[in-house]
């Protein structure tokens, strides 16, 4: 799907956190860590996004009991292109992908 506006830097950043994940799910927890993102900003960003195409979500069974549901995220293919077509700028970019990476 085509998209008409320019991407946040949130965006940014959390397309680079899903795209550094490859093909593993990621939570969303995980992804307001790596992005500097709060939940606030991510929650509708990523509802956005999968809307769009850019991204496949599910609900994941806890490894361990009495814990709910998590819902997990990952980038489809046109969601890796994106990614790679907008990568994220300055200090948020630095600090998410240095965070990913160690």
């Amino acid at each position: 799907m085509p998209r008409t506006r320019a991407l946040s830097n949130h965006a940014r950043a959390v397309l680079a956190a899903l795209l550094e994940a490859g093909e593993r799910w990621s939570h969303g927890y995980e992804l307001c860590r790596l992005a500097d993102v709060k939940s606030g900003t991510l929650y509708p960003l990523l509802i956005r996004l999968e809307a769009q195409g850019y991204l496949e979500a599910e609900w994941q069974q806890p490894a361990e009991g009495g814990r709910p549901p998590r819902h997990a995220y990952r980038l489809t293919q046109s969601g890796v292109q994106l990614a790679r077509d907008n990568p994220p700028e300055g200090k948020v970019a630095r600090r998410g992908l240095r965070e990913a990476t160690s």
